[in-house]
C-alpha cells in the first residue's frame, strides 16, 4: 500500500523542472526567428526596387511594399506558430513586444549608421498623415504573433 501511494504521488505531483523546458520550446525559437525578419524585409525591399518602383511613385511603392511585407510576415508568423505554437495571449504579446523592439532598433541603427539616413528621414517613414505606412508594419510585427495564435486556437 505504501508503494502505491509513493507511485501515485510521483505521477500526480507537478514537477517544477518540467515547466521551464516547455517554455523554452516556443520562446527560444520565436526569439531566434526574429533574425528571419530582416531577411524578409530585405527581400521585400529588393523586390520593390527591381520590380515596381520605377512604374509607380515612390509613395505608392512604399505603400505596396508595406502591404506585401505584412503579408509575408503573416505567412512567416503562421509557419512559426505551426512549428512552435504560442501557448497563451501573454506569450504572444511578449514575443510581439520583443520583435517590435528589435525591429525598430535594427531599422534605426541600420538606417542611421549604415545607410547614413538622418533622424528626420528615418522618422518620416512613420508619418501616417503623409501616407507613410511603416508604422502599420511595425504594429503588425507586434500583433501578428497574437493574431495567428488566436486564429489557430479558434
Amino acid at each position: 500500500m505504501l508503494g502505491g501511494l509513493a507511485t501515485r504521488s510521483r505521477v500526480t505531483m507537478p514537477s517544477r523542472g518540467r515547466s521551464r523546458p516547455s517554455t523554452r520550446r516556443w520562446a527560444r525559437p520565436w526569439l531566434l526567428a526574429w533574425l528571419g525578419g530582416p531577411l524578409i524585409g530585405i527581400a521585400n525591399g529588393v523586390t520593390r526596387e527591381l520590380v515596381y518602383r520605377d512604374r509607380v511613385s515612390e509613395l505608392t511603392a512604399h505603400q505596396i511594399s508595406t502591404g506585401t511585407g505584412v503579408g509575408l510576415f503573416a505567412l512567416y508568423f503562421w509557419l512559426l506558430d505551426r512549428r512552435w505554437p504560442l501557448p497563451s495571449r501573454p506569450a504572444a504579446l511578449q514575443v510581439g513586444a520583443v520583435w517590435v523592439t528589435l525591429t525598430v532598433a535594427f531599422e534605426v541603427g541600420f538606417g542611421h549608421w549604415v545607410d547614413e539616413k538622418s533622424w528626420s528621414e528615418l522618422a518620416h517613414d512613420y508619418n501616417v498623415a503623409d501616407g507613410r505606412l511603416w508604422a502599420l508594419m511595425v504594429t503588425w510585427v507586434g500583433l501578428g504573433p497574437l493574431v495567428v495564435s488566436e486564429f489557430r486556437r479558434r
